[in-house]
């Protein structure tokens, strides 16, 4: 029977109940869905070998005969394990199968077998742990048929496609799947126009179908992975242009560009600007004079974000019209509470302040506590203000009259409908201006693939006057003498952050409890020796500094409880502050000195650059302390580049190309294509996608003129939708 490629995958022979929950949670659901499903890596099994010429670590592939199968059992019972001993002319070679008792109804003695794995070393023998196979014939001595079966295989013998795997779907098994539905293919229909195929030597789309699944080299599985990278970067593209073309039609507010209010605003501030500030600040201006602004700020921590964002709301208020800041924490609320009332202090506004456990008001220099119907009158009454606060901005009874800007603190830490919410908590039918600010730097591809219906200001410049901070890689010899600087720099004032990556150790492993499936990361686990925040508060408490008032914080505390701990650690009632990364994105404490990263080697150059800005925000000399729990020359190599690099945009590309984008982002992206996650590292691809989407919705932007193109990407936006 021919299957249809919009078909259910049940009406695939051999899909019964259980495989059909399986591909569910794969979110595979069609035949189209399946054969979209592409392998993540290719094992090489193409070297068919006899038993003689193998070799310990190799891939092979082997034609064997099934000499002697058994069954026995280990670690207490607690698995089973199959043995087979295989041979082919040349010798003899033994097969282990960890838990996979079923084996021993399909392979039985005397029958003719593929096999493909790695070869193992046990003594002077050779093994193969868990080898996938095939069956060639039932009979050891069918050549004639062993051979035409094994120009068929799919499993071995052959570059063989790797897939992302759910609990009862192994590969093999999708792999058995697709080859089923593989002949689908043919009745998709090419939707990239001919042009573009031939311009860029694309593979046509049914022979980059076949050829992700199943090529007969990696060159070939490259092309058609290229083919797919290609067309799912160019629709992520399409999709955020064709937002920010969108987003120009909508009403907005028109702010006015008041040079003399940005000469007033800078002649009042103790310091003066940095030329990328102020380019930040004119970018913005602009935007708010002429469309919708919907602007991405980023900066390192302590670049000076907040001062731009106070520059842009002055000419916002100005213009007669509110803004709304909102922050991740109460504490960091507080924090721009308090300091745009000191820089705006020579300007006549009212700013106020809205967190769950308290709402304030400053006017003209007057402040006081403030009641939600008081502060909604005024918020009625139009009056220019700027209201800062955390969620508590987007409950039903906050709602702006007149709402120009929205700043968006950390935007990572917020969701996509709670910053959209905050957009619609205005009576004003005009769209208000968005500015989202960001202290985790982020390389320009990733910024067009991520943030591409956002227009960018960087900030790559840190104030006069930052005294760069003193980072060093500190061994277990060392630790003491560190112990005894961090005493004497608490003597003269100041404070000390000590972070740990996890809450609480694990419990050790037990060998003889250890199942199949965490064999692989057995040995990786019983190496890990990462302090916990709980061990280390104590140790630091009773053993290193027992005379000095230290505390802990990590993210299972309640959110009040983090706000008393840094409300402490702020006003100098603690000393030392345990932590977990909850304190990444922190408050400004600028009588603090000294990070001590423990567990360095477990973090991306990102993110302790990030742990790192924590600390500097003075004139004081601070310091940053690497103590990572192994010494291997990649680790000490990597975090060398934190103390040859304070500019957080180089330790982000460093940091990418090491560690990939997945592990980079720190999250898988949800609605981001895997073929794009891999392809990220590519910066040519990406702005060559970027700029033929530019250039197609130039010649249309309703993408009319090439209907299946059309169709395909409105397709492909549909599944990001529901992914």
């Amino acid at each position: 029977m021919s299957l249809a490629i919009n078909d259910p995958i049940e009406k695939i022979k051999g899909i019964g109940p259980r495989y059909l929950r399986c591909f569910q949670r794969l979110s595979i659901k069609t035949i189209k869905d399946l054969l979209y499903y592409f392998p993540f890596r290719y094992e090489d099994f193409s070297q068919i070998k006899k038993i003689n010429e193998i070799s310990s670590e190799e891939k092979v592939s082997l034609v064997v005969t099934v000499k002697k199968i058994s069954l026995r059992r280990t670690f207490r019972k607690k698995m089973f394990i199959i043995e087979a001993d295989l041979e082919d002319e040349t010798g003899i070679i033994k097969a282990i199968w960890f838990n996979q008792v079923y084996l021993l109804k399909t392979i039985k003695k005397g029958i003719t077998l593929s096999v493909a794995g790695k070869v193992k070393k046990k003594g002077k023998k050779f093994i193969l742990s868990n080898p996938t196979f095939e069956i060639i014939s039932h009979f050891s001595n069918d050549q004639e048929k062993n051979q035409n079966e094994f120009l068929n295989f799919r499993h071995t013998g052959r570059l063989v496609p790797i897939y992302s795997e759910t609990e009862g779907l192994s590969s093999k098994a999708i792999r058995s799947f697709i080859l089923k539905v593989l002949d689908a293919r043919k009745q998709i229909r090419e939707y990239l126009p001919l042009f573009l195929i031939e311009k860029y030597n694309l593979l046509p789309i049914s022979e980059a179908l076949l050829k992700i699944h199943f090529p007969n080299s990696l060159q070939e599985a490259q092309r058609a992975k290229d083919r797919f990278v290609f067309e799912s970067l160019l629709f992520s593209q399409l999709y955020l242009l064709r937002i920010k073309l969108k987003n120009k039609l909508l009403k907005f507010p028109k702010i006015n560009f008041d040079i003399n209010l940005f000469k007033k605003f800078f002649s009042t501030l103790p310091f003066e600007l940095t030329k990328a500030q102020k380019r930040a600040l004119y970018e913005i201006a602009l935007d708010m004079t002429a469309k919708p602004m919907n602007r991405l700020l980023e900066g390192d921590v302590g670049s000076g974000k907040t001062i731009v964002a106070m520059g842009a709301s002055l000419l916002v208020l100005n213009s007669g019209y509110q803004v709304a800041l909102m922050a991740p924490t109460e504490v960091l609320a507080r924090q721009h509470y308090q300091k745009f009332k000191e820089f705006l202090k020579d300007f006549k506004i009212k700013i106020g302040l809205v967190t769950s456990s308290e709402k304030r008001i400053y006017d003209n220099g007057l402040e006081g506590k403030i009641s939600k119907k008081a502060l909604q009158k005024i918020l009625n009454y139009s009056f220019p203000l700027i209201l800062i606060g955390t969620h508590s901005l987007i409950q039903k009874d906050i709602k702006f009259s007149k709402l120009g800007l929205v700043i968006v603190d950390e935007q990572h830490r917020f969701g996509v409908e709670q910053r959209k919410k905050l957009l619609t908590q205005t009576k004003n039918p005009e769209i208000p201006h968005t500015l989202s600010m960001s202290a985790t730097p982020i390389p320009r591809s990733l910024a067009l693939v991520f943030y591409g219906d956002l227009d960018l200001s960087i900030i790559n410049e840190m104030p006069k006057g930052r005294k760069p901070i003193i980072t060093q890689v500190v061994t277990k010899k060392q630790i003491n003498k560190v112990y005894g600087f961090i005493r004497e720099e608490i003597k003269k004032g100041k404070q000390a952050f000590f972070i740990c990556p996890r809450i609480e150790e694990k419990e050790p492993l037990k060998i003889n409890e250890v199942k199949a499936k965490d064999l692989v990361s057995l040995a990786e686990k019983l190496k890990e020796e990462i302090k916990a925040v709980k061990k280390e508060y104590k140790k630091l408490k009773e053993e290193i500094f027992p005379d000095l008032k230290i505390e802990m914080l990590h993210g299972k505390m309640k959110p009040q409880e983090k706000d008393e701990i840094m409300k402490k650690f702020l006003n100098k009632e603690i000393d030392i502050l345990v932590s977990t990364s909850v304190i990444e994105v922190g408050i400004d404490v600028k009588n603090a000195s000294i990070m001590v990263i423990e567990g360095a080697n477990h973090f991306g150059l990102a993110q302790l650059h990030q742990f790192r800005g924590r600390v500097g925000r003075s004139d004081y000399q601070s310091y940053c302390f690497l103590i990572p729990d192994n010494f291997s020359p990649s680790t000490i190599e990597r975090l060398k580049a934190m103390i040859k690099y304070n500019d957080g945009f180089k330790l982000a590309e460093i940091d990418l190309h090491l560690r990939g984008p997945g592990e980079f982002l720190g999250t898988r992206q949800s609605g981001i294509p895997d073929l794009i996650m891999r392809a990220l590292l590519n910066k040519e691809i990406i702005e060559k996608t970027h700029l033929l989407a530019e250039n197609l919705l130039k010649e249309d932007p309703t993408l009319k003129k090439w209907p299946l193109l059309l169709q395909a990407f409105q397709e492909f936006i549909q599944k990001q939708k529901r992914s």
